[in-house]
């Protein structure tokens, strides 16, 4: 008998070792690298099998998915009224927070909130979801952030970022993508001192604020360990910053001013280096001390090197850089010079176009990159350039920007399947082997 119970134990780990849950930007290890095993390595003439899908309405933010769930948050304007894009003016609609069964697409449970944008690129909320154990945390497009038990969908605690910290959102609104670390739910929030907040994950209850700012800007904020000091490293709209993610205490400031306060890229660590770069050609390379935290800059807008991301996450592969720059082109960019090794208006299109979009996630030696025309694309990354092997339709892109259709909402790749999403639809789709 015990023999029987090794070996079904044995199988069911089997089973599940290389599942892999997607419960945040860019993946477990908010790292945008796929770890399970056992997937498809090309298309074939028809694509990868749709295996739901289900009807949701506008919104930028991805999906997470964990614990057999998927969670994605959309906006519903009021009379279904089509909103432009490029206006900041006034629409009053409903905010609503979405937990489907992740074998069906079938809503389990969801919550609706009036919310009046007063925003640009109006379409809806821009965060993913963050699932830690039995809470999933949401963040809207207006500063709207709730905690939600997962098995009931019943709200534990809530806020109101604008209201509670007399601040207004950005013209993009609030876009950064929360961090969990540890017991701290940590966002940016904005107003006086309180530029960036920590809350107790479980309660709500504040933990520290921290920093002044003309607005919240946009950026991730990110954890790095640097002269042995784990660092909370956040790109204000004025200056790069780190701060002690226990107390919220500033360790360093290298002022950095963004054009229009849109530094959107999450800051990379790249040996002793970091990378940070936004709007309008702007970019920056520091170099961080190795005695105590402390950075000094390397080199800033340095025209022709390294680029200047919008939309996309960039990535380091053997120490090599690789994104798009704010003009569609993606490049591999060497550093620490910052010298543009290749450049290439692939995977996207024949040419670029402004603000051009794929989202890279690295799987194995090669990379999955889903474009905003809807397009899933498998190809490879090196100094050399590169290598597109195999690529499908999945979305028909719903929102416009520029004068051209786009879909510009990150996926998410979780047990042996892709999650995307448009202004209308959410599916899954089947990529194992």
């Amino acid at each position: 008998m015990k023999c029987l119970q090794v070996l079904f134990l044995s199988a069911v780990v089997a089973v599940f070792a290389h599942a892999d849950d997607w419960p945040q930007w860019m993946g477990p290890q908010r790292d945008n690298v796929w770890r399970e095993e056992g997937i498809i390595e090309s298309f074939s003439d028809s694509g990868p099998k749709k295996v739901w899908k289900t009807s949701i309405a506008g919104g930028y933010s991805g999906p997470a998915v964990a614990g057999g769930k998927v969670f994605i948050t959309d906006y519903v304007t009021k009379d279904n009224v089509k909103v432009d894009n490029f206006s900041r003016g006034s629409f009053s609609g409903t905010e609503r927070v979405l937990c489907l069964d992740e074998a069906t697409g079938k809503v389990l449970w969801n919550h609706e909130y009036p919310v009046k944008y007063a925003i640009s690129y109006p379409a809806g909320p821009r965060c993913t979801p963050n699932v830690d154990g039995k809470l999933v945390y949401t963040l809207g497009a207006e500063g709207n952030l709730f905690c939600f038990d997962i098995a009931s969908g019943k709200i534990v605690w809530s806020k109101d970022l604008k209201t509670e910290y007399d601040t207004k959102s950005a013209l993009w609104g609030y876009a950064s993508h929360p961090l969990i670390d540890g017991n701290k739910f940590i966002c940016l929030v904005g107003g006086k001192g309180s530029h960036t907040v920590a809350f107790d994950k479980t309660t709500g209850k504040e933990l520290w604020r921290s920093q002044t700012a003309p607005e919240q800007g946009y950026s991730p904020p990110t954890i790095i360990e640097s002269a042995g000091v784990r660092q909370l490293v956040i790109p204000r709209p004025d200056a790069v910053a780190s701060l002690d993610p226990e107390t919220g205490k500033l360790l360093w400031s290298v002022p950095y001013e963004a054009s229009n306060g849109s530094i959107i890229m999450s800051p990379l660590k790249i040996g002793n280096y970091l990378f940070v770069a936004g709007y309008s050609n702007k970019n920056l390379l520091l170099k961080l001390a190795t005695d105590k935290p402390g950075a000094e800059v390397v080199w800033q807008d340095k025209a022709k090197h390294a680029f200047s991301p919008v939309n996309v996450q960039p990535m380091v592969v053997d120490g090599v850089l690789y994104g798009f720059d704010q003009d569609g082109d993606m490049s591999g960019v060497e550093l620490p010079s910052g010298k543009r090794l290749w450049s290439t208006s692939e995977p996207i299109g024949k040419r670029k176009v402004g603000s051009g979009t794929a989202f890279i996630v690295q799987h194995g030696k090669r990379h999955f990159f889903f474009t905003e025309t809807g397009h899933l694309v498998i190809g490879t990354l090196s100094p050399e350039g590169f290598k597109e092997t195999s690529r499908a339709k999945l979305l028909d892109p719903t929102n416009n920007a520029f004068g051209r259709e786009v879909l510009w909402c990150a996926p998410a790749f979780a047990n042996k399947r892709i999650y995307v999403r448009n202004d209308s639809e959410i599916a899954a789709f089947d990529l194992a082997k």
